[in-house]
């Protein structure tokens, strides 16, 4: 492939899809572009039905897309992969391409390499094709490059909490399951034991979808804390916590934001109550247990690493040896 290959990001409505491709076009380290996807009702049809084609797209997305073909194509989640198919079909096979998460068995053949997390049950299958590849957790984007930059920016405003700094990074409720009040008040309660215990303070981040839950945490909270609140003016702090933390607890309804904390090699301890976690979660957690990248969230603090995770380096690496970067 030429060295300067014209790269193109499939960016849907799916905060955590472009995080993902970004953290892999970045990783990669060669100029993008984005392609923002635009879906029509024909997305919600199955991949099998749509085949390679732009018929679950706006029309004015479809028209957006055009010639020249890009060398390679960067996508994530279900109803990009018939974009990308179609992008290689129009190319005359011309155009690579690279797909995060299962994109189904729909036409699997046209991809280059797809790349599966290791608690997908598809990643498990027996007769796997040799264009998959299994990963731990999410790419994601916090590079060390990122983390350096977030730690000088973010220093001074901690440094006057006591030491370790422990990062509280707070999800809530997904499709299937409800972060409660209960459980807010608990984890509140249990963060704050740790600092204590520790002689330490707390760097607390809510999310998007923490809601009301996120004041049951704060209430709960006793220690010496820094708090930035979703949705409140100012900057979020969230990669600066990461950064700078001795240690992280978050909640285990997220893969992107465990994997994200994890990036350091910092501890990391994962709270999951079982009301909170889907099945598919509890095998991630796993995963991360078994290597070594974090551990349940008891209320101790203890001080140990692992290697960073940073599964958008390893993509970037597969696909530099795959099609020959």
């Amino acid at each position: 492939m030429d060295a300067s290959p014209r790269i193109w990001l499939l960016i849907d409505d799916r905060a955590g899809n472009e995080s993902q491709c970004r953290g892999v076009a970045e990783a990669l380290g060669l100029p993008f572009e984005e392609r923002r996807l635009a879906y029509s009702w024909g997305a919600c049809l199955p991949n099998a039905l749509l085949g390679a084609s732009f018929a679950g797209l706006a029309p004015d997305c479809k028209a957006r897309l055009t010639p020249p073909w890009p060398d390679l194509v960067i996508a994530a989640g279900r109803r990009t992969a018939p974009v990308a198919r179609a992008i290689k079909h129009r190319s005359g096979g011309a155009a690579k391409l690279v797909q995060i998460m299962d994109p189904g068995p729909a036409g699997a053949g046209d991809f280059d390499l797809i790349a599966i997390p290791g608690h997908d049950r598809a990643a498990e299958h027996p007769d796997r094709p040799a264009n998959v590849m299994t990963i731990t957790g999410a790419p994601h984007r916090m590079t060390p490059e990122r983390l350096d930059a977030a730690a000088r920016h973010w220093r001074a405003a901690f440094e006057h909490l006591p030491k370790p700094w422990i990062a509280l990074i707070v999800g809530g409720g997904t499709r299937r399951r409800s972060f409660s009040a209960a459980m807010a008040a608990e984890l509140g309660a249990m963060a704050s034991a740790m600092a204590r215990s520790a002689g330490g303070s707390l760097l607390i981040t809510t999310s998007r979808r923490t809601g009301p839950a996120g004041a049951r945490v704060l209430a709960a909270v006793d220690a010496p804390r820094y708090a930035f609140t979703w949705g409140e003016e100012g900057e979020n702090p969230y990669a600066g916590y990461l950064a700078l933390a001795d240690a992280v607890v978050v909640t285990g309804d997220s893969v992107s934001m465990c994997s994200e904390a994890c990036a350091m090699g910092k501890p990391v301890y994962v709270f999951a109550p079982p009301p909170l976690i889907t099945g598919k979660h509890a095998r991630f957690h796993r995963s991360l247990y078994q290597g070594g990248y974090a551990r349940p969230f008891t209320g101790v603090y203890e001080g140990w690493s692992h290697p960073p995770l940073n599964a958008a380096r390893d993509i970037a690496a597969a696909i530099r040896a795959k099609l020959k970067l």
